[in-house]
């Protein structure tokens, strides 16, 4: 159920309609929680998930340098978790990761990761900064993790914040999530 998510700055993201909304604001009937399906693991083949997470209340805190130092500090500081390639939107962040170890669970990891970037969030007066959760999908092939990534890097072009979307600064890749199947 993939529909454009209307963003309080005025552009447009294309996320899945719930994946926002995780966490108690507004979500449809449907599905009031993600999934959060147990990993699967073939052989050899990348783990690679699929994240989003949003602010509380969908409020544009995130798209501003320090807070993308803040960010990129505390993916670092995650480690049982590497962070692939991520956009950082002014309400809510892509991003993939990929574990490096297997007995934690991506939930954990954001939980982690999150807490980290609220204790030391520069601005107090912000109250709670996320959604109870986040939405994460396992890719299942390289392929899809070539277009997802596209897909994602455009998602400042479609909100109207520039017009590249090479030239979005708050985007990066931490580590190479490369794609095996064996």
């Amino acid at each position: 159920m993939n529909e454009t998510a209307k963003h309080p700055h005025g552009g447009r993201c294309a996320v899945n309609a719930a994946s926002c909304n995780a966490g108690g604001d507004s979500a449809p009937p449907s599905r009031r929680r993600p999934a959060h399906m147990e990993l699967v693991r073939a052989g050899n083949q990348s783990v690679i998930v699929f994240l989003t997470v949003c602010t509380k209340g969908r409020r544009p805190l995130l798209a501003q340098p320090d807070i993308h130092e803040l960010l990129v500090m505390s993916w670092r500081q995650a480690i049982r978790w590497r962070v692939g390639r991520y956009v950082i939107m002014p309400d809510h962040i892509h991003l993939f990761c990929g574990p490096s170890v297997l007995t934690e669970t991506v939930q954990s990891w954001m939980k982690y990761w999150k807490t980290l970037v609220s204790r030391r969030w520069p601005r107090p007066c912000d109250g709670d900064l996320w959604q109870q959760d986040g939405w994460d999908t396992q890719l299942r092939q390289g392929e899809s993790y070539a277009a997802k990534w596209e897909y994602v890097r455009q998602n400042p072009v479609r909100a109207g914040l520039v017009e590249s979307a090479d030239d979005w600064p708050y985007q990066g890749e931490l580590n190479i999530l490369a794609w095996h199947d064996r």
